[in-house]
């Protein structure tokens, strides 16, 4: 990708979370102008609270930073190796937080901001975009998120005679740190693990007896949630992001195999005794002075999430410097409607990217953003550009998306719904591990971690493959 010395036509983007922001760096690296259109703060969502981009409203954690054995950690190097901006900022801005990559959210917001402020081709304008965009706008990203404005989504249902799918994301409480009780609670990582900038004991963790869990889950059930609308009863959540309160529905053993699950941890302050389970919080700025409450997405409304929060061990004099919430997100039947540029088949002039598409959690967005930013960048040269390969964590991502997921069963096409990275995204391995360095026959879950070992390599070589044949040196930003 070198820097372009003739005009070309601006690449306008429209929505500058991680999505958009991702975007529009990758198109600017390929030294194309672009106009990056953001609505904040002039009309906020109902969950953004700044006017910065890039902003996280949900989790501070960009989850396992494990590129060797987690999906989604080999997604972040494979990010890394193709100069993202995203990427850059969370590493400049983690915090401890075991075997994540988590971030302080201001200051990741803040550098993410200024990277693009500063790019001398890019144009920041300040104003929604309500409707579909002019005309004369040859090429664009759309990358609106899941809190996209209602004058954009209808047009783009309109647009498509298609209906947008949606479902339901909640919000986990953050806490004061100073507020909780480390008499009763402790820190310390699960099994001790260490993870980029961590010590190995990085959560706050909350024990409880039975009888504690037992009246907290009798207590999650009983209290006031957020009323659904008339046009939301029947919106499906997305099983990564279940509130607390709808997997307590779940079954009353549901929470401590989840979120509240007690194993790899020892109570310092009772070594003897095990906990029934666990409440654990995850830092959330870089002072160290909040932390959230992580696995704990609640639709309660708020004074019954104080009152129910409080009722765990340590947390009784809590201080809460955000409580949970509960937002509507919506998505496109991407498989059907968009090609596998990310282009929309009824206006191929339109790319889509984030969120927005299918995709879930933030890594994702941003790596969907990123791959929307290379082919926008790519098409403004008129360059052509083939897509990453199906082995990588990137291609595996944008297949989900964009290729062969409505199949047809007898009851007619399967619902297309979002997905996290994950290795049963990638295609076999030719040959599956069976023995050790060593020549050792491989046993149990040896075999599993090996696989996955072996599908990381694979990607990260043909990831540097696809790099060498089909990007240019990028050009200096």
């Amino acid at each position: 990708m070198i820097a372009i010395k003739t005009p070309l036509e601006p690449v306008h983007i429209v929505g500058a979370g991680l999505a958009g922001s991702e975007a529009a760096w990758q198109v600017a690296r390929a030294g194309v102008r672009v106009v990056l259109h953001e609505m904040r703060p002039g009309r906020m969502t109902e969950a953004h609270r700044t006017d910065g981009l890039a902003e996280l409203v949900c989790s501070n954690s960009f989850r396992s930073d494990d590129a060797t054995n987690n999906a989604v950690g080999l997604l972040h190097t494979e990010m890394r190796r193709l100069e993202s901006l995203i990427m850059r900022s969370a590493d400049a801005n983690q915090v401890p937080a075991g075997g994540a990559l988590a971030v302080d959210r201001e200051g990741f917001s803040a550098a993410v901001t200024k990277a693009l402020q500063d790019h001398p081709l890019i144009e920041l304008r300040r104003a929604e975009i309500a409707g579909l965009p002019p005309a004369d706008w040859t090429s664009v990203i759309v990358a609106t998120g899941p809190l996209t404005s209602a004058p954009l989504a209808d047009a783009i249902r309109e647009l498509t005679d298609e209906r947008a799918l949606a479902f339901f994301d909640a919000i986990a409480p953050i806490v004061h740190r100073d507020s909780i009780d480390m008499s009763v609670a402790w820190f310390q990582s699960r099994y001790d693990k260490v993870g980029p900038g961590g010590t190995g004991a990085d959560y706050i963790n909350c024990p409880m007896t039975k009888e504690q869990y037992d009246g907290f889950v009798a207590a999650l059930l009983a209290e006031e949630k957020t009323d659904f609308k008339e046009w939301e009863t029947n919106t499906p959540y997305f099983d990564g992001c279940l509130p607390v309160e709808v997997m307590a529905e779940r079954g009353p053993e549901t929470l401590r195999h989840g979120p509240m699950k007690p194993v790899g941890l020892t109570n310092p302050h009772n070594p003897a005794v095990k906990a029934y389970a666990i409440v654990q919080l995850r830092q959330d700025n870089k002072l160290g002075t909040l932390y959230n409450m992580v696995g704990f997405q609640t639709k309660l409304k708020h004074g019954a999430q104080q009152r129910v929060f409080r009722t765990i061990p340590g947390l009784e004099n809590a201080e809460f410097a955000r409580l949970g919430g509960l937002h509507r997100n919506t998505f496109l039947n991407s498989p059907k409607l968009l090609d596998s540029q990310l282009r929309l088949r009824a206006d191929p002039r339109l790319r889509f990217a984030g969120q927005m598409t299918g995709c879930e959690g933030y890594v994702e967005s941003a790596a969907i953003g990123l791959i929307a930013g290379l082919y926008a960048g790519a098409d403004a040269r008129s360059a052509s550009l083939v897509p990453p390969p199906a082995t990588t964590a990137l291609g595996a991502l944008l297949g989900h998306i964009t290729g062969g997921h409505i199949e047809t069963v007898d009851a007619g096409p399967r619902s297309f719904q979002p997905m996290n990275i994950n290795f049963g995204l990638f295609p076999p391995l030719a040959q599956q591990p069976t023995r050790k360095s060593d020549g050792t026959r491989l046993r149990g879950n040896e075999k599993t971690v090996a696989k996955k070992q072996a599908l990381s390599a694979r990607a990260l070589a043909e990831l540097d493959r696809w790099i060498a044949e089909h990007l240019h040196t990028p050009a200096a930003a």
